[in-house]
């Protein structure tokens, strides 16, 4: 192993406290990377890792060089990273973080069809419902399901609106009655989005007609999926993006409720750090995304 690589395995485990948490992050045996990290002390002539059996920490000679080395590693591999994208090269790692509803759905496909077109791209997808800050560098690029962007701080593609539609198990319809305008909800078990005591609030519009309907039923989750299923089990009624339901409205075990009235416009998002220039591996998986919910499968 050569010294570079020897310095990448020792960052790494300074960064993760330990050789087992490293070689997993780096994709070897934690054999290897502690003789990386032996081989690298031996050339320095220094002890950089106090190791015992419960932890590893940094030796001050190893903590100075780890200070020295960092920014020297992390240049290189940024003119690794542009010289490859100048010549067109699509590589390296992309980290993403989506929706789960999203990312279990829509993106096993995406990231099938994308890694046999860019096999020299690895990608980590990162999913949750929460917000997900992309100022904090944990991600190169977050999609989200939301209203219009507001963030000035940030860079966003708009790709397409996200239908959205009422939603009932016809068991459930059958006992409770069928809504015919938004007021008939006030009397149905409404499954909110979100963690708030006050529920969600749905706004409605049916041409000029606007109804705003505030949903604090016995349920609440911050899952789409797990919303899905509450209704498919005649719990209520629930407000879903339509990619969540699509399934469950093909097989009858959903129909849908007040078609007429249309909730609030939700668009897919793109979302980036303020980048001077998108990274070459971004900017393709960007374009690819795109052309599969818009043209391929739309939403």
């Amino acid at each position: 192993m050569g010294e570079l690589e020897a310095v990448r395995v020792f960052l790494a485990v300074a960064d993760k406290r330990g050789f087992a948490a490293a070689a997993a992050a780096l994709g070897m045996t934690p054999s290897a990377a502690t003789r990386a990290v032996a081989a690298l002390e031996a050339r320095l002539g220094v002890q950089l890792f106090i190791r015992t059996t419960r932890t590893v920490a940094l030796t001050a000679a190893g903590a100075l060089y780890a200070e020295r080395v960092r920014p020297l590693t992390a240049g290189l591999a940024r003119a690794i990273q542009e010289t490859r994208e100048t010549h067109g090269l699509v590589a390296g790692t992309l980290r993403i973080a989506a929706p789960l509803s999203l990312g279990l759905k829509v993106l096993p496909s995406v990231l099938t069809q994308f890694g046999l077109a860019h096999p020299s791209v690895r990608v980590a997808l990162s999913l949750t419902d929460a917000f997900v800050d992309i100022l904090d560098g944990g991600a190169d690029l977050a999609i989200r399901v939301s209203g219009m962007p507001t963030d000035k701080s940030t860079i966003w593609r708009k790709l397409c609106p996200v239908p959205r539609l009422l939603v009932a198990a016809p068991s459930y319809l059958l006992g409770r009655g069928t809504p015919q305008s938004p007021d008939d909800l006030s009397e149905h078990e409404l499954l909110a989005y979100g963690g708030e005591p006050a529920g969600e609030g749905w706004e409605l519009r049916h041409g000029v007609e606007r109804s705003l309907v505030r949903a604090a039923g016995r349920f609440r989750a911050d899952s789409g999926d797990l919303l899905a299923e509450l209704a498919v089990n005649g719990e209520g009624v629930a407000l879903l993006p339509r990619f969540i339901v699509a399934d469950a409205l093909a097989s009858r075990r959903l129909v849908p409720v007040l078609e007429a009235w249309r909730p609030e416009e939700l668009w897919l998002t793109l979302y980036y750090p303020p980048y001077e220039r998108l990274p070459l591996r971004v900017a393709t998986f960007s374009d690819f995304f795109e052309i599969h919910v818009t043209q391929t499968h739309p939403l």
